[in-house]
């Protein structure tokens, strides 16, 4: 696929930017120069076959890893050299690949170390009924050791986890992962209600197909470097992304 520049920018108000960003692991490069911004409000995905770098992508924005160099700017200010909890506190949550969730732990325990930064029990309480309300199955579970549930509920107690601290940026990263066909649909739409409800998501899917029908905008990644960057539309209607990601 051909080198592009980074087209069909955000039309709303930045709320992520990432400014030739290169992160490594030891000697590794794993990103060599990423440059892409995300609008208050949109949906954008970030698509590529394995290792093309999208999970390193998430974690350098959530200070697991940090950037050797670029600048990655929330609201307008520098995270990259922010540790992670310093991340959250502005407004990010990270859902990472593998949900783990807190195994010996119950539903309603996972959910509220979610809150950890929250103070105000109201708050803390307004939260956990807007995360029972988006996952019914949350509150019959909400008892039970979360490593005892099926994946898919774990799934959703990862996602309602990450929501308790009040995100207004959420990056997910594989949340069809392992999934039945029926609970990828509900994944999806809950991802679309979160939008509605005016969070702002970064996600990373290897369902490229179903993650471009529900985003605004889309970027490839190929080996630490983004190819391609357009309207979601117009790459589920790209030969060359039909191809590589979408089975055609």
């Amino acid at each position: 696929m051909r080198r592009g520049s980074t087209i069909a920018t955000t039309a709303t108000p930045r709320m992520l930017e990432l400014d030739d960003v290169h992160t490594y692991y030891g000697p590794i490069e794993a990103l060599k120069g990423i440059s892409l911004e995300v609008g208050q409000g949109e949906i954008v995905t970030l698509i590529g076959s394995n290792g093309a770098g999208k999970t390193t992508t998430l974690r350098s924005i959530s200070g697991t890893v940090q950037p050797r160099r670029g600048r990655i700017l929330f609201l307008g200010e520098p995270i990259q050299s922010l540790p992670p909890h310093r991340i959250a506190a502005l407004g990010v949550a990270h859902v990472p690949e593998g949900r783990h969730v807190f195994a010996r732990l119950t539903v309603q325990e996972n959910l509220e170390m979610g809150a950890y930064l929250v103070r105000d029990r109201a708050q803390i309480r307004r939260r956990l009924e807007y995360v029972y309300a988006m996952f019914p199955r949350l509150v019959e579970r909400r008892r039970q050791a979360a490593g005892t549930m099926s994946g898919g509920e774990q799934q959703m107690l990862a996602i309602g986890r990450a929501l308790m601290s009040g995100p207004r940026l959420l990056l997910l990263d594989e949340p069809s992962m392992g999934l039945a066909p029926v609970l990828v649909e509900q994944i999806f739409e809950t991802i679309l209600q979160l939008k509605r409800d005016g969070i702002t998501i970064l996600l990373v899917e290897q369902n490229a197909n179903q993650a471009l029908r529900v985003a605004d905008r889309g970027y490839v990644l190929q080996t630490g470097r983004i190819t391609l960057a357009d309207e979601a539309a117009r790459l589920l209607d790209n030969p060359e992304v039909q191809e590589m990601y979408l089975g055609a």
